[in-house]
């Protein structure tokens, strides 16, 4: 596990589309320590059902529809939202909370600016055009991982978590010295 035990992080999905999605959020969620999902609407249900393979990569992370994110929130938790927004501050300038709750848009839409209105923090990551959910998350908890003094460094970790099929290693050699023609 990459994440500290001290932190509290959980993912509220806006009214979420596409199994896909869902399922590469869960897979991220996984690999990044994600204590639970959550999310609202009814067309990720509909969806699901045609597409088998969704929760097979989501590490026993729980998964659950609520009617309103807001009502999610873990106590004491900072409700984040991540969406392009005027005035939101950029993902690389800002410093994650240990507990938070994380909310992200839908993939054709945008979170209501009553949600933007009631939470902590907005952030935003800058880039030209906007990326999917899955994309969105997994960059998110990138920069709170990079930005953590709290997750493992070791060999141990990459045997863990590398495919079974992978065995390879860093072999230190001399350096070559170049000379100029």
């Amino acid at each position: 596990m990459s994440q500290s035990k001290n932190t509290n992080v959980v993912l509220g999905l806006t009214n979420p589309k596409s199994p896909t999605n869902v399922g590469s959020v869960m897979r991220a969620s996984g690999c990044y320590g994600v204590d639970s999902v959550v999310y609202t609407g009814e067309r990720y249900e509909r969806a699901a059902q045609y597409n088998t393979d969704t929760h097979k990569s989501s590490h026993e992370i729980p998964l659950s529809q609520v009617d309103d994110l807001l009502t999610a929130v873990p106590e004491g938790a900072t409700i984040v939202c991540v969406e392009l927004v005027e005035g939101a501050t950029p993902l690389p300038a800002y410093q994650h909370p240990d507990n938070a709750f994380y909310i992200f848009g839908p993939e054709d839409g945008n979170i209501q600016q009553k949600t933007i209105n009631r939470v902590d923090d907005v952030v935003y990551i800058p880039t030209v055009g906007c990326m999917n959910l899955a994309a969105t998350v997994n960059v998110l908890l990138y920069d709170r991982l990079a930005k953590s003094t709290n997750f493992i460094t070791d060999n141990d970790l990459v045997k863990e978590s590398r495919d079974n099929n992978n065995k390879l290693r860093v072999k230190r050699s001399p350096k070559t010295e170049i000379r100029p023609a």
